[in-house]
């Protein structure tokens, strides 16, 4: 079998490895199937992984950044809002990829390239959130009485707490970064993890003396941005629900604040600041005796990490119309460790990877699954079981649901990445180089 693959990649017959203009044809071609298989099956759960899987060929397919980037724009910015018009959910699933994203990429900066444990990562996020929901509700009225006919605040200030969240959520994360300098490994996540959980309870418990955040009912309704286009569209006689609009509107604001991520996170990996952070996480004595400055650059990464998580918040508050603690428990920050694991360690495509993977796994394929079970146990299908006979699935227990265990999967997951992949799916250069040398060196021995 592999001398016929082997055989199949030397002859080359579909041109993939000789001609880019083969690539790009192939490229082409799945991505008009999978989106024609979404639009003509909206409720069917394999062609929108299909579709989602173009992304994937995209990224492999060697054709050239700027026709990635332009095949890539097609597919997100055209096609997906466009099957998102055909089946709402499927954008939502886009639009929560792309905050995970965000958040995957912002934990990669602490973890992946300086080093530094970070458990307490969901703080940041619950504090872009907390910020725009007080202020853009009748909270901040509760909290300014003689102020309280000015809040909410108008949807357009919607864009001003985005900048303030990045700079809210940047000096909270130097305020956690100042008295953990001096701790690295367990200790360093046993503190992080326990500003994680302050920060939660404090949302929790600060409805009295004053009711800064209402305390366990959350916060609602919180504000939206305005819809600055909607009379374009009426001028130009389409008529289009707000829900609808919404929905895309989120989207596509997800997604420019993800390209800005990403775009940052690069720079900032292939520029000084980088290759200090990755000093400091293989050695911080040898980084201090190389002149790097070891106290600014690990509050710069608590800061730059923290800042791509408060802007999100914003988004994410926004968009949910309603927040509570109970949005940012530790198995938020668990979940987006999980995702630069997976993807891999210090690499900005592996993040993007890791995210959409779990993500896609938690929203679509494990609750797929779970509905799918649901409605063969209504019908009372029968199957045969080995040593049982005769089953009928109505008689399957309520608790053996695959979404319920989406934890468990995950670690399965995690562990079986940490015996056989343990650089993750798309790890960086210098990570694979670092796995390599150390697997020779071990050889050696």
């Amino acid at each position: 079998m592999r001398s016929a693959i082997a055989l199949f990649r030397e002859l080359d017959l579909l041109g993939w490895r000789r001609w880019p203009s083969a690539r790009l044809l192939w490229v082409t071609a799945y991505v008009a199937f999978s989106s024609s298989l979404v639009y003509l099956f909206p409720r069917s759960l394999l062609a929108f992984l299909l579709f989602q899987a173009s992304v994937l060929l995209i990224y492999y397919a060697e054709m050239g950044r700027g026709v990635q980037l332009a095949v890539g724009a097609v597919v997100l910015g055209v096609l997906m809002p466009f099957l998102g018009t055909v089946n709402g959910y499927y954008l939502e699933v886009a639009t929560q990829v792309g905050i995970f994203v965000a958040l995957a990429l912002g934990l990669n900066i602490v973890v992946g390239l300086a080093g530094l444990l970070d458990l307490g990562y969901v703080a940041f996020y619950a504090v872009g959130a907390y910020l725009w929901a007080i202020f853009g509700s009748r909270q901040a009225g509760e909290i300014f009485t003689a102020a309280a006919s000015y809040f909410p605040l108008p949807p357009a200030w919607f864009f001003v707490f985005m900048v303030l969240g990045v700079l809210v959520a940047a000096m909270t994360g130097i305020l956690l970064g100042l008295p953990v300098l001096r701790l690295r490994g367990d200790y360093l996540a046993i503190v992080t993890l326990g500003f994680g959980e302050v920060v939660r309870v404090l949302a929790n418990n600060l409805d009295k003396p004053i009711n800064i955040t209402n305390g366990p009912k959350g916060i609602t309704p919180i504000q939206r941005p305005p819809l600055f286009f909607q009379p374009v569209l009426q001028g130009l006689g389409l008529e289009v629900a707000p829900s609808v609009l919404y929905s895309l509107y989120f989207y596509f604001l997800v997604l420019l604040v993800v390209v800005s991520v990403t775009l940052v996170t690069q720079r900032l990996d292939e520029s000084h600041i980088g290759r200090a952070w990755t000093a400091i996480r293989e050695d911080e004595l040898a980084a201090v005796s190389m002149g790097i400055p070891l106290v600014r650059m690990k509050l710069l990464a608590f800061a730059c990490g923290a800042s791509f998580a408060g802007v999100m918040g914003v988004l994410f508050a926004s968009k949910q119309f309603f927040i509570n603690p109970e949005s940012f428990t530790f198995l938020e920050s668990i979940g987006v460790l999980a995702m630069i694991i997976l993807g891999g360690m210090g690499s900005i495509p592996g993040a993007i990877l890791g995210a959409t993977l779990v993500t896609v796994l938690n929203l679509q394929v494990l609750k797929g699954i779970s509905l799918w079970m649901n409605e063969l146990r209504s019908a009372g299908v029968e199957i045969w079981v080995p040593l049982i006979g005769s089953f009928s699935l109505a008689n399957l227990p309520t608790q053996l649901e695959p979404a319920k265990y989406e934890r468990m999967v995950f670690g399965a997951i995690l562990v079986l990445m940490m015996i056989y992949r343990p650089q993750g799916i798309l790890p960086s250069r210098r990570r694979r180089r670092e796995l390599a040398r150390g697997g020779e060196g071990a050889q050696d021995a």
